[in-house]
């Protein structure tokens, strides 16, 4: 409520400022506005003009079957609207470039932390007013009990920190390979003996494919940490090793749903399948490649037969169709 306390007496201030000047410059919007979608808008409705604003946010659904592109609108530009009370899954950045605080800034700033598959587990935040205390001030106080780590709880830690654990997690699968008698390789999965080995491989997995969708959160990654990343564990390698997780996994989630005796480490893990669906690669897309190989020009082929098997076995919500 402090928010809005200190907000309210601003605002009302600052609408007393020359207020038929920005009356003025609302009905350019509203025409404007009118003119790009062929609406009829005036300021005698303008809540009907801001739920088709709010409509045009939210219709994003890839590939434009539900709404055309042309029809939707990518970028709002706000002054205190649609930073509270409003959802829409699509929406993946904020550029801030006002003072907030308190609630209003959590309120604003969960505005892109709408999760809607693995191409978006995260929000994207980019401060122009310097914002770090208020931010951390802010998460505190709504952090509830557990103030000792506020901020690991809210937000993402800066890429290079990020890649520090990366590297970390790929070392402890090795090791744990090693203590196996195997191979630190993809195939070698196959060859974990009893349902304790295969369920301590998914949680160790399970680890490194978190931290990579965090790293693939950051958009602004420098070339040597493209490579470190790169040089901790090959990217066809990782998908390998993705695709053996996934099939441990169903392994083991299948013995537990039937009732089958399992160990307590089989029955307490947590798979979090989510963690490795694709929005992005999916069951067309897959199909399409598939028809392009089957059909196309040989000579023409980016990818081979074995990639993309690969692809599908590394991707959870294509389980049923690697057949």
């Amino acid at each position: 409520m402090a928010q809005l306390q200190e907000d309210l007496p601003t605002e009302r201030e600052d609408n007393k400022i020359e207020p038929n000047l920005k009356k003025a410059a609302l009905k350019e919007i509203i025409d404007d506005y009118n003119q790009q979608f062929s609406t009829n808008h005036s300021l005698n409705n303008f809540d009907v003009y801001y739920q088709d604003v709010q409509s045009r946010i939210k219709n994003q659904k890839y590939p434009n079957t539900d709404l055309a592109h042309t029809e939707k609108i990518d970028i709002t530009i706000v002054v205190d609207m649609l930073l509270t009370g409003f959802d829409s899954k699509f929406l993946n950045t904020l550029y801030v470039d006002k003072n907030l605080k308190h609630h209003g800034l959590i309120q604003a700033f969960s505005r892109t932390n709408r999760v809607l598959n693995d191409t978006k587990p995260y929000g994207n935040i980019l401060d122009f007013r310097s914002l770090q205390d208020e931010v951390d001030e802010a998460i505190t106080l709504f952090s509830g009990e557990d103030t000792s780590t506020p901020k690991e709880i809210w937000l993402v830690d800066p890429a290079p920190k990020t890649i520090e654990k990366f590297q970390a997690a790929t070392q402890k699968l090795a090791q744990f390979m090693q203590a196996q008698g195997l191979e630190n390789k993809p195939e070698a999965i196959a060859n974990l003996k009893g349902d304790i080995a295969r369920a301590e491989f998914a949680t160790t997995f399970k680890e490194m494919q978190r931290l990579k969708v965090q790293l693939e959160q950051h958009t602004d990654l420098k070339p040597e940490q493209v490579d470190a990343i790169e040089a901790a564990i090959p990217n066809d390698e990782f998908l390998a090793f993705k695709s053996m997780y996934l099939e441990t996994a169903k392994r083991l989630q299948s013995k537990r749903d039937k009732g089958e005796p399992v160990p307590d480490e089989v029955e307490q893990l947590d798979f979090e399948f989510v963690l490795f669906a694709s929005a992005l690669i999916d069951y067309d897309y897959i199909m399409s490649l598939v028809s392009q190989y089957a059909s196309g020009n040989p000579k023409k082929q980016t990818m081979s037969k074995e990639q993309l098997i690969n692809m599908l076995k590394s991707h959870a919500n294509l389980l049923d169709e690697q057949e």
